[in-house]
């Protein structure tokens, strides 16, 4: 009998609206590839830009919030493992999933450290350092409660799993290093990307509801679009993105070469025509999806410290890293006209997919420890006594939390 999988989602998969959506799917696949057959479940809407998931027969099953219906859902379908969308999901969902299939594989994907972004969207509005004082918020908290109730959590970023094990003392057993999960490209392929002198503008990319994005667009818009156009008068930025809103829409100028262009068709093709890409985030965590794209496209980038962190590991960028305003536009107008320094930066892009995304690099280790973990799972929930601590009945304020508001909703 096959395995059987339940991924509990915060949204439904959107490959080419963001990087949590791909990197879903890309879990999808490594399941699937160990044997699990899989059902997707969600209490969010669909949209436009919901993939189909039965095109990877994998089943989906929409669930209701604060529902006992839930309950009844899992419980019929005893899934073998429940792998829970972010923290949010664990939170409504790990406790029916704990009372009804309790010797089933609990597994969190954290997608990014969402404490540590608060930290820095926090520490950036009172312009102040980071410190542990901004990375004890409430959000951490929650988020940190969550990997201890999980059997295991992925973490996408080595910078993450850093700052999880060294500042918050983490035990190294209940946290496991999994960034993108990418196909190789072939030597093929990158000969037949567009070379430096059939390429112009800027591109940036990123759902606009993202607030991190959506800071990014800002800072470029009042502080590093100006400086540029002032070198190169005649480019333009292109921004694209998916849920582009009045506010971001009323930031398009023609005049000033700021375009926005909205909902990317095909991310390739329009990261292809781009010369160079710009990633100026000031807050943020995980792995930055533009630039993977940009790398994998053979576009340059230009970015901040939190744009490429966790990205290079010891090897060179793929373009440069900058924070101040003045020397990030310095590198921009570098990389821009200088044909040599533009294609070496390309041809360190290619190596930082080859060494540290090819998802065959990661593929029979996941599938080593998920096997382990199921096959021993009483023994490690017993060296996870905080875990234990955290289920038990006095600590369980989202479930009758949960379970008044279903009451309530009678």
């Amino acid at each position: 009998m096959k395995k059987k999988l339940l991924i509990i989602g915060l949204v439904w998969p959107e490959p080419k609206s963001s990087a949590a959506g791909s990197r879903m799917l890309q879990l999808v696949e490594q399941f699937q590839n160990q044997g699990y057959v899989i059902t997707f479940s969600s209490a969010a809407k669909t949209s436009p830009n919901t993939y189909d998931l039965s095109s990877i027969n994998v089943e989906k099953q929409p669930i209701l919030l604060n529902d006992s219906s839930f309950d009844v859902f899992i419980k019929d379908l005893g899934p073998d493992a429940v792998l829970f969308d972010r923290f949010m999901t664990e939170e409504q969902y790990g406790w029916r999933v704990a009372e009804h299939c309790p010797d089933a594989l609990r597994i969190l994907d954290t997608e990014d450290f969402h404490g540590l972004r608060k930290a820095r969207e926090e520490a950036l509005k009172q312009n102040e350092v980071v410190s542990t004082a901004h990375l004890q918020n409430a959000i951490t908290k929650r988020e940190i409660a969550s990997i201890y109730r999980c059997d295991l959590s992925l973490i996408i970023s080595e910078a993450e799993m850093d700052i999880l094990i060294s500042q918050f003392k983490i035990d190294k057993s209940l946290l496991y290093y999994l960034p993108f999960l990418l196909d190789p490209i072939s030597e093929d392929n990158i000969e037949k990307l567009p070379n430096f002198e059939n390429r112009q503008h800027f591109i940036t990319i990123g759902n606009f509801l993202h607030a991190p994005n959506y800071d990014a667009i800002l800072y470029l818009k009042q502080t590093i679009w100006p400086l540029i156009r002032k070198q190169l008068p005649k480019t333009e930025i292109h921004i694209y993105g998916a849920y582009e809103s009045q506010k971001v829409s009323q930031l398009n100028n023609k005049k000033e070469g700021f375009l926005i262009k909205g909902f990317a068709k095909d991310v390739n093709e329009v990261m292809q025509n781009a010369k160079v890409c710009l990633a100026p985030l000031r807050f943020g965590a995980g792995l930055k999806g533009k630039l993977i794209d940009a790398m994998q496209n053979g576009t340059p980038c230009v970015m901040t410290e939190i744009a490429a962190e966790g990205i290079f590991g010891e090897l060179e960028t793929n373009g440069f890293v900058n924070v101040d305003a003045e020397a990030f536009v310095e590198k921009v107008i570098l990389l821009y006209n200088n044909s040599e320094i533009w294609e070496q930066k390309q041809q360190n892009g290619f190596e930082v997919l080859r060494k540290r995304f090819e998802k065959t690099e990661f593929e029979s280790d996941f599938a080593k420890i998920i096997a382990e973990l199921s096959n021993n799972l009483n023994a490690y929930r017993e060296n996870n006594f905080i875990g234990q601590l955290l289920m038990h009945q006095s600590m369980q304020s989202s479930k009758y939390m949960s379970k008044w508001i279903e009451a309530k909703n009678r």
